[in-house]
């Protein structure tokens, strides 16, 4: 509205925005009229579907070659097979068809037309694809087993193999050992309820691996915490899972608007050292942690070995929630549905309230949307990468924890109550330094240690409310495992790092206080 007086002033009142720029015919053939409007251009059905495989392609092929700046003419060679991540949501049902359509089916209608229809670059590209489907409904109480839905989806697609995991698999030592991980010489924990983190031994109660992801989550401070730690557990399992199914590249089911809400809550949640890893990473094993061959094997490369990675892509990122659901809808693809990750009495976290906010904003504004995706690109991370963080495998930043550490407030329990005013002014018994206790803490990037120790004012229901909170919890098996080799490597236990800052806390008698500062003192 503008300020004046719209019954006095006609032209005062602004008139609405139209949802399309000029004309409801298509801008891509001229003639029909439109069936769907994507960021105010009006397209038709039948232009809309080489529109968008325009979109996956050219978000996808790009990163398909060993060297993805090299020149375009070239024909696809990936390493190794494709891994395609399926959660049962609408991303990823359309990217599933999509990806049978342009290199399974090889639909004519999906093949570009330059360069012929025989040119080399439409010959298959990849010999075999994997769909890998994590379950989570035992993360949550209520929620619906989803397996044989996701068995019956993924069977409308033939030459299409299924390997189905569950969540508990991250605690699950016979999973590890069969993908070819190392096993850990000891049962390593962490004890979530002091803000250090300290290392500890498990008890014979957490073997199975249903109860150790229980007390796990049970264990997190906030719903926002639980909400994290059950993606990382999932993007962690797909890459394991790549690399034991010999896959060198991991496509998962992001569209533009789902990239626009993990952005946003991620740099809500700390994680903006690693914003460019949301849209795109490759990924690599840590040394000793799995059995796997550190190179790709020869296959007539001229005798150069390619390092053993696995490349983490998003083709739907140039394609929004509006165009996905216009793809299922028109090409009829059942979507299976995907849980909201919520327990009852939970309240939401940031990814929920961020996602509420993007799907309001892509429906008012939606051209804003791809703009929070183009900004985002444009960042680039200060600090130099410190090793991996053990929990996500992602890079970790140089001298976070200090910094951390210096700003952080924390708490101190008070002092206990004199007896009398004459035993407050006795000296106080000298008491020796505790022994070292090694910490989780050096290990982790910014993000998981803000995940595993931020505290919430009001108390967080749990999921489970006649489960006991154990002291030591599990750590994921790649968790675990890496810490083994950190101890083996150092020694036959942990040794204090000797990079990092250490601060222990003492009670300091009266009189080591008053030799500390005796040559500050005036002389009466």
């Amino acid at each position: 509205m503008s300020c004046g007086n719209p019954q006095a002033e006609p032209d005062a009142l602004m008139q609405r925005k139209k949802k399309y720029d000029k004309t409801r015919n298509c801008v891509r053939c001229k003639d029909a009229i439109g069936n769907i409007v994507i960021r105010h251009a009006v397209y038709c059905k039948y232009c809309f579907f080489p529109l968008t495989t325009h979109k996956f392609r050219r978000a996808l092929e790009p990163n398909v070659n060993a060297k993805p700046d090299g020149p375009r003419k070239t024909a696809l060679k990936p390493a190794g097979t494709l891994l395609v991540g399926f959660s049962g949501g609408l991303g990823s049902s359309v990217l599933l068809d999509l990806v049978y359509k342009c290199y399974v089916s090889l639909d004519k209608s999906t093949m570009p037309a330059e360069g012929g229809r025989d040119h080399p670059r439409h010959e298959r590209v990849w010999k075999k694809i994997t769909v890998c489907y994590v379950e989570v409904c035992d993360a949550f109480p209520g929620t619906p087993d989803r397996t044989e839905d996701v068995t019956k989806f993924v069977s409308r697609y033939d030459e299409l193999q299924l390997a189905t995991l569950r969540i508990q698999d991250a605690f699950d030592p016979a999973w590890w050992e069969k993908i070819g991980g190392r096993m850990s010489f000891a049962d390593i924990g962490v004890s979530l309820a002091d803000e250090a983190l300290f290392i500890g031994s498990l008890t014979q109660s957490h073997l199975d691996p249903l109860a150790a992801l229980r007390a796990y989550l049970s264990s997190l401070p906030t719903p926002t915490a639980v909400h994290s730690a059950i993606q990382t557990l999932v993007r962690v399992l797909l890459l394991h899972s790549a690399l034991h199914t010999g896959a060198s590249h991991l496509i998962l089911g992001t569209s533009l608007t789902s990239l626009a809400i993990s952005l946003i809550s991620g740099v809500a949640q700390g994680s903006g050292f690693n914003i460019r890893e949301e849209t795109s990473e490759e990924w690599y094993p840590d040394t000793g942690v799995t059995n796997v061959p550190e190179y790709w094997p020869d296959e007539g490369r001229k005798g150069k070995r390619l390092k053993r990675t696995v490349r983490v892509v998003r083709p739907l990122r140039d394609i929004g929630m509006k165009e996905c659901a216009a793809w299922a809808w028109w090409s009829h693809i059942p979507v299976v549905g995907k849980e909201t990750w919520l327990w009852p009495g939970a309240k939401p976290g940031i990814g929920t309230l961020t996602k509420e906010f993007i799907l309001g904003l892509e429906q008012d504004y939606p051209s804003t949307v791809s703009t929070i995706v183009r900004t985002c690109a444009k960042l680039q991370p200060k600090g130099e990468v410190e090793g991996k963080c053990i929990l996500c495998g992602r890079p970790a930043q140089r001298g976070v924890q200090n910094w951390k550490a210096q700003i952080a407030i924390r708490s101190q329990p008070p002092p206990p109550p004199a007896a009398d005013a004459r035993a407050a002014l006795s000296p106080a018994p000298v008491v020796a330094e505790p022994p070292f206790q090694a910490s989780l803490t050096p290990y982790l990037c910014y993000t998981c240690h803000t995940t595993l120790t931020s505290r919430s004012a009001r108390p967080v229901p749990t999921p489970w409310p006649d489960l006991a909170r154990p002291s030591v919890v599990s750590l994921p098996v790649w968790t675990a495992a890496r810490l083994s080799v950190s101890a083996e490597s150092e020694g036959a236990e942990m040794v204090e790092p000797t990079d990092e800052e250490v601060v222990r806390q003492r009670k300091m008698g009266q009189d080591e206080m008053k030799s500390i500062v005796n040559e500050f003192l005036l002389e009466d």
